[in-house]
């Protein structure tokens, strides 16, 4: 492996880089374990593919912002580094596919030229902060969200309180009521609410927690009508911190901060919320509501008019994938992109044709397209003649016809059906045989390779998740139909219930007859919800039970879409939120790493940061010697309280103070120079003892 050098503006992304690449070095040396490994490499966006010796590497784009020069240097990346593909994913995030562990390093160094981070894009970290892509433009916003979004991105990155928890965190910002970035299904969710205040308009949130989508999905707690903005920042500390501290860490299937909530009731977590506020490091912020300004309009007064009006397709495309802007005279533009596929030299063609018609800023949308602004009724004929000639200009964004799908067995590890190719089949399908379902925003579709939900099939009107059934001693690829999900507005949704399991084969079937059915039974000035409530779910279950006896298989359903061999599982392990690491020795060298994390940030002045690498030093030696000594549990709280049953209680450790109350001190205590001094002191002390009974010494 070569070692380069990078010329970076900013040092501390310099320094990460280079991190990287020596943790690389010792890892292909054997001096770093596998667990070690991969929990490092999934913090800074580097995730093991389905194929072996090659990565996925996620690029985090805040709420998927991206301007045309960010979009050319990510596809001049892919271009050297992997396959020439831009995958625009759920969460506003753009992945690269099959790219050689070495070369991350050199990858990063290039993508943060340009100001784009690959930092906690995976692993146990917040995952990238999203929000509604129209944010800035909505004509029903009560103002734009971009920049608050923007404040807890930066809040949360590099932060330690949220660096290495028990499992991922998901937060988005809806611009309005319609709730367009799915509050309720996300860890903490947040729509813009305007308060009167003494004549004078206070701008707030709507806040949701604790909801999730996953295998097992959870509607979110309305926990906030009003939070002030100021209070944004430290709500969210907060929350943070109570999740880091009381959450699952052995049982990955149960680490989610829903889990938590389920366990110890939303009253005492909003109690250990609130009592956290002590320790916070900003008791109130203030956002900059500059820090997004609107991108620079074009001139388009030399664009030549172009008359578009006699084109019927242009007609439905301007209808169903353009709108008008707040901003009076501009609209905004959707493009889809089928499977969220993007080939890199489509995307620069698409940027060069777009210069002068839109303004410079793309948000890549949650069910993954993109949104052009500022276009003017000049302007929109010519980008329709350019998106056609990229085959980009489908219509019906966000209609029936619009389907979401993760990548599923392409190249995911937990993947166990072709969820693209269903997709491209279903999307062909209905354009064919229901073109008129273009127009439809009430019935989305959404398909996930597996039960895990990153194609959010939970939240879909009528979605699908990879699966499989047994049938003449072979295994069968079949999709999980799921029926009735979807949002309802200012915070409230609905999760789709689980009706039949079907041969993948037969999904067509399964459409064909729910939308002859909702054309059908669908009353006036009726959405689908009402519709599906009142068909009820027994209906459904009778109407699609015929395609699920597997006594009429034909050859070509022990086939799953896309491929041409029989169909077998084939698993990996899965790294979407890391894996667990309890070995003693790596617990042991985590805890003293940061230690010396705490010392540095103490020492810049970072108090508040010096505490929380204090206290996660601590906890992390003190579960260390419980698990040598046979005891495992499985949130910090609990290693805390047990260390002093097993290890001072029975006097094999001597301490001044309980250890509860030593290490607890952390929310009882302003973040001051004074304290972190005093904690500091107090963990150098406590590791002479931890040093003295395992006969240790400390690791460079």
């Amino acid at each position: 492996m070569q070692s380069f050098r990078t010329e970076l503006e900013n040092p501390v992304v310099e320094q990460e880089i280079i991190e990287l690449e020596k943790k690389i070095r010792l890892f292909q040396e054997g001096k770093i374990t596998d667990e070690k490994f991969r929990s490092l490499r999934l913090a800074r966006g580097v995730y093991g593919q389905r194929q072996p010796g090659v990565q996925m590497v996620r690029i985090k784009l805040p709420f998927g912002k991206a301007t045309f020069k960010q979009v050319i240097k990510i596809s001049d990346v892919s271009d050297e580094y992997a396959i020439r593909n831009l995958h625009i994913t759920t969460r506003q995030d753009i992945q690269i596919h099959f790219v050689s562990l070495d070369r991350t390093p050199e990858l990063w160094a290039k993508l943060a030229e340009d100001d784009i981070t690959l930092r906690e894009a995976c692993g146990n970290t917040v995952r990238n902060v999203t929000a509604s892509p129209t944010a800035g433009i909505d004509p029903k916003e009560p103002f734009d969200v971009s920049p608050y979004a923007q404040a807890v991105f930066e809040f949360c990155l590099r932060n330690p309180i949220c660096a290495e928890m028990g499992r991922k965190f998901k937060m988005s910002f809806s611009s309005s009521d319609d709730d367009t970035a799915f509050s309720y299904i996300h860890d903490l969710g947040f729509i813009p609410k305007i308060k009167v205040i003494d004549g004078q308009e206070v701008r707030g949130f709507k806040v949701l927690l604790g909801g999730g989508l996953g295998a097992q999905p959870f509607l979110a707690y309305l926990v906030h009508e009003f939070l002030s903005e100021d209070q944004l920042i430290p709500f969210v500390e907060s929350s943070l911190r109570v999740f880091d501290r009381y959450g699952e860490r052995n049982n990955r299937n149960k680490a989610r901060f829903k889990y938590l909530i389920q366990k110890l009731g939303i009253d005492v977590v909003l109690r250990l919320i609130a009592e956290e506020r002590v320790a916070n490091d900003l008791k109130s912020f203030t956002i900059d509501r500059t820090t997004i300004s609107q991108p620079v309009i074009p001139t388009n007064s030399a664009i030549a008019p172009l008359d578009l009006d006699s084109d019927a397709a242009y007609k439905v495309w301007q209808e169903t994938n353009t709108f008008e802007q707040k901003q009076k005279g501009y609209y905004g533009v959707f493009v889809k992109v089928l499977t969220g596929d993007l080939p890199t030299e489509k995307a620069r063609i698409l940027v060069a044709g777009l210069e002068g018609l839109v303004a410079d800023e793309i948000r890549f949308t949650q069910n993954q397209g993109l949104l052009l602004k500022y276009a003017t009724a000049v302007s929109l004929p010519h980008i329709y003649k350019l998106l056609t000639e990229l085959e980009l200009a489908s219509p019906g964004f966000e209609s029936t016809t619009d389907v979401t799908t993760c990548p599923g067995t392409d190249t995911c590890n937990l993947g166990i059906s072709n969820s693209t190719e269903m997709a491209r089949v279903i999307e062909t399908y209905i354009r064919e045989f229901y073109a008129d379902f273009v127009y439809n925003r009430e019935l989305k579709i959404k398909i996930s390779g597996c039960m895990n939900s990153c194609g959010q099939h939970g939240l879909a009107h009528l979605g699908f998740h990879g699966s499989s059934v047994k049938a003449n001693g072979k295994v069968v690829p079949a999709a999980q139909v799921m029926i009735g999900g979807g949002t309802v507005g200012n915070g409230v949704g609905r999760v789709a219930e689980r009706i039949i399991k079907v041969p993948t084969k037969r999904v067509l079937h399964v459409v064909d007859l729910v939308l002859t059915d909702y054309k059908n039974n669908v009353q006036e000035g009726e959405n689908f919800h009402a519709y599906y409530d009142r068909q009820t779910k027994s209906h459904f279950y009778t109407l699609l039970k015929p395609l699920a006896d597997l006594t009429t298989l034909s050859d070509d359903e022990y086939i799953d879409w896309g491929h041409q061999d029989t169909f077998e599982t084939a698993i990996g392990v899965g790294e979407c939120a890391g894996v667990m690491i309890d070995l003693v020795t790596t617990l042991i060298y985590e805890a003293e790493e940061k230690r010396d994390w705490a010392l540095s940030a103490y020492s810049e002045g970072k108090y508040a940061d010096a505490i929380y690498h204090t206290y996660s030093s601590f906890v992390g030696s003190a579960k260390a010697l419980l698990l040598d000594k046979g005891v495992n549990v499985s949130t910090q709280h609990a290693v805390i309280q047990e260390f002093q049953t097993q290890f001072v209680e029975q006097e094999l450790f001597e301490l001044e103070t309980p250890f509860s109350e030593l290490v607890l001190q952390i929310n009882k205590n302003e973040p001051s120079q004074t304290f972190a001094d005093t904690y500091i002191k107090s963990l150098n002390t406590f590791f002479e003892t931890v040093y003295a009974y395992r006969n240790l010494v400390k690791v460079n």
